[in-house]
């Protein structure tokens, strides 16, 4: 046990200690200070006038006079066709539109441009929406009515518990900043910090030394000690963006307090966080151990350890469509698969409740296939540590481990 302890302690500190690690634990609070930072600056800065844009318009229907000013466009009237088609080819306006004398039962309004365009801007689809809808409106309906029609609806959403009280965790996208930030940086903390025991081991085992150590300790004794020692080290990390956070989170209130100030995170989150850190690190540090056992190179090693890596990384890359449906049953089924559950179930917990028997489930997975882990790669490193030269093949791993 005291070897084990030793091994520990070595791995902890040398890990601590590598210049990589050090720049990924501060990179949080200081990315988050640096955005602090210009939120402050930027809004004392004098801002631009908005640049005015003129668009031309051709009455055909007649009593769209009024209204021309909308925003930063500024519509012209022109009483044919060719004169705004003219004052498009001279560039006097940016493009021109003509409202036809059925408009008011067709509805149809006629667009002229110069350039092709895949769409039409949304700002000039509202401003020509306003301009037509205030001129119809007007003398007919108050201002403040028109104003309303004008302008979007601010929808409110409060979600209730099942006793129908106001819940602590309201689903919006202010709440989704911390799990989705946490999120990021778990997955370079998981990638980074079990990539340590492939490299750890991989180079010990190029270099021979692994001849050395275990003439001193058993493989047990090995891998305990180094997945123990890189995971304190990696859990440390993410220990100091969980204390930072409530920091930052005011430090950053005084600029953007308008989001920042309904910003709650539950310590539910933080210790599902780190539950699911420790599990996920558990898993891909055996799978680094067992690939490094079979690898006859650093470089071999790492190739092999991207295919797992890619599926820890793999939730990031569908943010968008997580954000729209994070009930999705795709999403469901990911957040139990054990490579993709600790990233995709942080990111979920940020935009909506997840049942106790999902997180349960996916709990019981992941120990599961770390348990099986385990024993794999157990059986591994006493089957390969101290081969060189070829990569054994699957057919030879499928004997060394029945043998085992």
């Amino acid at each position: 046990m005291n070897r084990t302890f030793l091994i520990f302690k070595h791995e902890f500190l040398r890990t601590v200690k590598r210049g990589g690690f050090i720049v990924l634990t501060l990179s949080l609070p200081m990315l988050a200070l640096l955005a602090i930072g210009l939120f402050h600056i930027i809004p004392g800065g004098a801002k631009p006038p908005a640049q005015v844009t003129d668009i031309g318009y051709v009455d055909q229907a007649g009593g769209f006079s009024q209204f021309t000013t909308q925003g930063s466009i500024k519509f012209v009237l022109y009483a044919t066709t060719e004169d705004a088609t003219q004052a498009l080819i001279t560039r006097t306006v940016s493009e021109y539109f003509v409202i036809p004398p059925d408009f008011i039962t067709s509805g149809v309004i006629q667009r002229f441009i110069l350039q092709q365009e895949f769409n039409t801007p949304t700002s000039t689809t509202s401003a020509i929406q306003n301009f037509l809808t205030s001129n119809l409106l007007a003398g007919k309906v108050a201002a403040d009515v028109i104003a309303r029609v004008e302008s979007s609806v601010n929808l409110v959403t409060t979600t209730l518990t099942s006793t129908g009280e106001v819940s602590p965790q309201q689903g919006n996208y202010a709440n989704f900043i911390v799990p989705g930030i946490f999120s990021f940086f778990l997955v370079m903390a998981l990638v980074f910090t079990s990539n340590y025991v492939l490299q750890s081991l991989a180079e010990e085992k190029e270099n021979r030394l692994m001849e050395i150590l275990l003439s001193s300790v058993s493989t047990r004794q090995l891998l305990v000690g180094k997945v123990l020692g890189l995971g304190a080290a990696g859990l440390l990390q993410v220990l100091v963006w969980i204390v930072v956070s409530p920091l930052l989170l005011r430090l950053g209130s005084s600029s953007i307090g308008g989001i920042l100030s309904t910003i709650h995170v539950p310590i539910s989150f933080w210790i599902l966080g780190v539950t699911y850190f420790i599990l996920g690190y558990l898993l891909f540090a055996v799978l680094s151990a067992s690939v490094a056992a079979i690898s006859s190179s650093l470089q071999e090693a790492q190739g092999i350890a991207g295919l797992y890596t890619i599926l820890a990384v793999s939730p990031v890359w569908y943010l968008s469509l997580i954000l729209l449906h994070p009930n999705s049953p795709a999403w469901v089924v990911l957040s139990i698969f054990p490579f993709t559950a600790p990233v995709l179930t942080m990111l979920r917990l940020g935009l909506t409740g997840i049942p106790a028997w999902q997180l349960a489930v996916s709990i019981g997975v992941m120990l599961l296939t770390i348990v099986s882990g385990l024993l794999l790669a157990a059986r591994l490193l006493r089957a390969y540590l101290l081969m060189y030269g070829k990569r054994p093949g699957i057919k030879d791993i499928w004997h060394s481990l029945r043998q085992a």
